[in-house]
């Protein structure tokens, strides 16, 4: 035993040549705040140290605060007094440190200023295929708490249900959730949002729904964009319906957007119905057009809501024939008459153009004979017949 008295002796001497483990202490520590809250903050440094309050300033996130700020609340204590504040630059807290003189960090101190969250708002949901549910939501009518706040997706069985947490969160967008399975038909769910931070909880209004109301599918397959004959102002659109639903009872309405290849301007189709073919009128001649198609899946298995459109498909590019009518070309003479003629004719035309806009079938069988006869018309005024002077 005598011959331990002087390793014990060396290792105490070791111990106190050490720094101590904390050399100072801010109190309070780590502190959640509402905005425009004041705090008054205390440093007091470890005797150990040898420092005294004067030998010591703070910061926040890295700024030095003004002297004024400060108060020597006994030899090695210093406080700063910090009003109205702000919200946290940083979802994971202010920074406050206090240091001493030469720079060294003494201790740290998080301050968390912000908002209780809102309660969420604008829930919407769609099932895809009926295999699964998404929801979305918004985070209320401020928004932004400066807090990190955390967003819980419940739902249940309307009537005889147990809670279930959804557990796959920003799939389409920051406040979103996905449900990827194990959902059942014919039976309405409830559906809320509970928001949580350092400052509160709020929960959201509770929204009921059935699966087959809010069921979306895949856009359009096999979509073909074909020109029509010789005609120079149509395009014939064909597509097939969404495979994933082929086996369920539903109805779909379909709709189509086009454009020219040098715009970004689309024109919607909106009167295409459950038919899976349409035939654009009114075009460009010679012209480049783009073509997308969506479907709406609506009365699935005799629901009564209106469906949620799909995506659109992707874009299918044809272009219409060039016109064949030449600037400069000859006209035979027929005076007067022949002017009429054509006035009238291009009136005609005009109105037939006009009320066969889109996939309407309104006069389009007139509208084809037209269009043939009027481009055999011209093809026959410009041909240079053997014997004519140039």
């Amino acid at each position: 035993m005598p011959a331990l008295l002087p390793l014990l002796l060396l290792c105490l001497r070791l111990l106190r040549a050490e720094p101590p483990a904390y050399p100072a202490v801010i109190s309070p520590q780590d502190p959640t705040l509402l905005i425009g809250s004041s705090l008054t903050a205390t440093c007091t440094v470890s005797a150990d140290l040898r420092l005294r309050a004067q030998d010591l300033y703070w910061t926040l996130n890295g700024r030095r605060l003004p002297a004024a700020s400060y108060t020597a609340l006994g030899p090695t204590t210093l406080s700063v007094a910090l009003a109205r504040l702000n919200g946290s630059r940083q979802q994971s807290g202010d920074n406050l440190v206090c240091h001493s003189r030469d720079g060294g960090i003494l201790a740290g101190s998080c301050l968390y200023v912000g908002l209780p969250p809102e309660k969420p708002v604008n829930i919407s949901c769609w099932s895809k295929n009926m295999k699964d549910l998404t929801c979305t939501w918004a985070p209320g009518t401020e928004g932004e708490t400066f807090l990190h706040t955390n967003y819980t997706l419940k739902y249940k069985l309307r009537w005889y249900g147990r809670d279930n947490t959804c557990q796959e969160y920003h799939t389409a967008g920051p406040y979103s959730c996905h449900i990827p399975k194990d959902l059942a038909l014919f039976t309405p769910y409830e559906i809320w949002v509970e928001a949580s931070n350092r400052l509160g909880v709020a929960v959201s209004d509770v929204v009921m729904l059935d699966i087959l109301d809010v069921v979306t599918t895949d856009p359009p397959s096999d979509v073909h964009v074909s020109r029509v004959g010789d005609l120079e102002d149509q395009l014939s659109v064909r597509w097939s319906s969404p495979p994933a639903l082929k086996d369920f009872l539903f109805q779909a309405k379909y709709q189509i957007q086009y454009r020219v290849e040098d715009s970004s301007e689309w024109k919607v189709v909106d009167d295409v119905g459950n038919q899976t073919s349409c035939r654009l009128a009114g075009l460009r001649p010679g012209t480049v057009y783009f073509v997308q198609v969506r479907c709406n899946p609506f009365g699935i298995y005799g629901s009564k809501k209106a469906g949620i459109w799909s995506d659109w498909s992707n874009p299918t590019a044809a272009s219409t024939p060039r016109s064949e009518r030449t600037a400069g070309g000859c006209d035979p003479k027929g005076g007067e008459q022949n002017t009429t003629l054509r006035r009238e004719l291009k009136q005609f035309f005009g109105w037939v153009k006009k009320h066969s806009y889109g996939c309407s079938n309104l006069s389009i069988k007139l509208y084809d004979q037209w269009r043939v006869w009027l481009q055999k018309s011209h093809k026959t005024r410009n041909q240079v017949l053997p014997g004519d002077k140039l």
